[in-house]
């Protein structure tokens, strides 16, 4: 299986944002634009992730999702403020391809079944972001800003067995810090489910990107910041993950 490169868009107010540890945020630019961009460079897929709509209690924004789908051909994720297998439906609708959620599947594990059940398990990702909390990785929910004390291994293994397609893993004391992705926790959880992980939180350069797919079994590893500001393309990532026996779409 060859490996993924996902480039994230987190949006906020309808731009495009980086933040780090989840907070302090900076414009990164218009969605639609870098989109397009990123269908350029041949990015595998692209992640959509409305980060305040699960706060704010509403829904994602539907009609920037349509513009952005209607402007690109790889596969498409979109998250943030799901609740329902209604609000599933709409977004395929409005051009998604898969739907990721997070708060929403902590707080009703029986809407990871109802979604998978009714759309199939392969349009469906569970987010899980995850910190260290007295040792141990604990999942977060709320955007970031509530901790809990369900264990991150134990999540993933039942959001699997519940029919999730696909985990989008994020370590949020590695997110936007460029000190590599959290290997520990990415092998963890890996080595416990059967289905594709893909590693988020931490991408500073591309060997970053060589040891999480040489040292876990991750599927695809996202960021934002760093293809955003341009300090890493995607092309020349592809070319120097290949150049060191990482197998990938060039």
């Amino acid at each position: 299986m060859k490996k993924r490169i996902i480039p994230c868009l987190d949006i906020k107010d309808g731009r495009t944002v980086k933040g780090v540890n989840f907070v302090r945020f900076r414009d990164a630019g218009d969605p639609v634009e870098l989109a397009r961009e990123y269908v350029k460079q041949q990015a595998d897929e692209l992640v959509f992730l409305d980060i305040t709509a699960t706060v704010e209690k509403r829904k994602t924004i539907t009609e920037l999702v349509s513009r952005i789908a209607g402007e690109i051909s790889i596969p498409f994720t979109v998250g943030g403020g799901i609740n329902s297998a209604e609000d599933v439906e709409l977004l395929l609708a409005a051009g998604a391809d898969k739907v990721s959620i997070n708060t929403a599947a902590v707080r009703n594990p029986g809407l990871v079944e109802e979604i998978a059940g009714k759309f199939g398990s392969q349009c469906l990702v569970v987010a899980i972001d995850t910190d260290r909390i007295n040792g141990n990785w604990n999942v977060i929910v709320d955007g970031g800003q509530t901790p809990t004390t369900l264990g991150t291994v134990e999540w993933a293994v039942k959001v699997m067995k519940l029919g999730a397609g696909e985990i989008l893993l994020t370590s949020m004391d590695a997110d936007g810090t460029k000190s590599g992705f959290s290997i520990e926790i990415t092998r963890m959880v890996t080595e416990a489910v059967k289905i594709p992980v893909i590693a988020s939180g931490g991408a500073g350069n591309m060997d970053h990107f060589v040891d999480v797919f040489s040292q876990t079994g991750c599927s695809a590893a996202l960021a934002a910041g760093i293809f955003h500001f341009g300090e890493v393309s995607i092309p020349e990532l592809k070319k120097y993950l290949a150049a060191r026996n990482i197998q990938v779409r060039i």
